[in-house]
């Protein structure tokens, strides 16, 4: 029976000129404006060591200049979204409490050629008390993920149509099917995560719709996982901008993470409205759209540890990580129908 301290359920966010998202306008118009001076200071280089200083000078002075512009701008948009607008757009009601106790969990992990550790994953989230069966979706491995996952007790599914976002959809709809848990959780098949985190995942769930765990805190991320100094700090400017974008409504550190916890209402709710054809930037898609929805999101810290195997998805170097956060980014301004194939 629910529980709460005044009345919390789902609300959709302010309408009209209030859910414009200044902030996040102003983050971006503030940081182009600190780009284009950077690189009207940095053009010092070929003026003196070259001899361009007659042809490069008028464009230096131009681009330091009016880069007080943008910045200018930025800085207004985002106080007045902090100042004038935040009592507006922040969810006023008191904190929600919905107990879920004694609730039992079906746990969804995503694979692809994860042969070397799905085995030892299944193991390690059935032992948990509160899981009641796991699900592994093989998205088209072309090794023995499938056979080892089955091996290992598993219910096992194939996605034949490749991407990241179709084998997360599949496994949060075959989750779905199974009507006696009343929470899901999502997790990769790679050992990055373990199953004694689901004690803190369910203990924010009273607070919580979707309860997203985030790698950031940095005494729970082993240092040779394959989240490099340059994908965390990116992930972090990309949560703050979905923050931003959605001022008042939750605090994001963590839009890349696979483990997160959610209500079944919720997601039953939520899964129609996604697009599977999103890849690797389909958990800040996720996030973006359940916190457009009016859902209630949390973030739970989480313990990151090295994968086994191989990475296949936007953490094989900094260069794609860096694609991939600038598509989440162009997602969550732009629109991510842009992202759809």
């Amino acid at each position: 029976m629910a529980h709460w301290l005044q009345d919390t359920t789902t609300r959709q966010p302010a309408g009209g000129w209030r859910r414009i998202p200044f902030l996040m306008y102003g983050m971006l118009s503030f940081c182009i404006g600190l780009l284009l001076y950077f690189i009207g200071v940095a053009m010092v280089v070929p003026r003196l060591l070259l001899g361009l200083n007659q042809e490069l000078l008028p464009l230096t002075e131009w681009l330091v200049w009016y880069s007080g512009v943008p910045i200018t701008l930025g800085v207004l948009l985002a106080l007045g979204d902090l100042v004038f607008l935040l009592q507006v757009k922040r969810n006023r009601g008191e904190v929600r409490f919905d107990p879920v106790d004694h609730a039992t969990v079906t746990v969804a992990l995503t694979a692809y050629n994860d042969e070397p550790s799905i085995a030892r994953a299944v193991r390690d989230f059935a032992a948990h008390p509160r899981v009641r069966r796991v699900i592994v979706v093989s998205n088209n491995s072309r090794d023995g993920t499938f056979e080892a996952a089955e091996r290992a007790g598993a219910i096992t599914f194939d996605e034949p149509l490749q991407g990241y976002g179709r084998c997360v959809y599949r496994c949060l709809t075959e989750a779905l099917r199974f009507a006696d848990s009343d929470l899901l959780v999502l997790c990769e098949g790679d050992m990055t995560f373990r199953a004694y985190d689901i004690d803190k995942l369910l203990a924010f769930a009273p607070h919580a719709d979707i309860v997203n765990g985030t790698r950031t805190v940095e005494r729970l991320r082993q240092y040779t996982t394959q989240l490099s100094t340059f994908m965390n700090y990116g992930n972090l400017f990309a949560a703050k901008l979905l923050e931003a974008k959605h001022l008042g409504r939750s605090t994001v550190t963590d839009v890349g993470t696979t483990y997160k916890l959610c209500r079944r209402d919720a997601l039953t709710r939520l899964l129609p409205r996604l697009d599977s054809s999103v890849n690797l930037e389909f958990n800040a898609y996720f996030l973006d759209q359940a916190l457009a929805d009016g859902l209630f999101l949390v973030e739970c810290p989480v313990t990151f540890h090295p994968r086994v195997g191989v990475s296949k998805g936007g953490n094989v170097s900094n260069g794609r990580a860096f694609c991939v956060g600038a598509r989440m980014m162009a997602g969550m301004i732009f629109g991510w129908k842009l992202l759809a194939r």
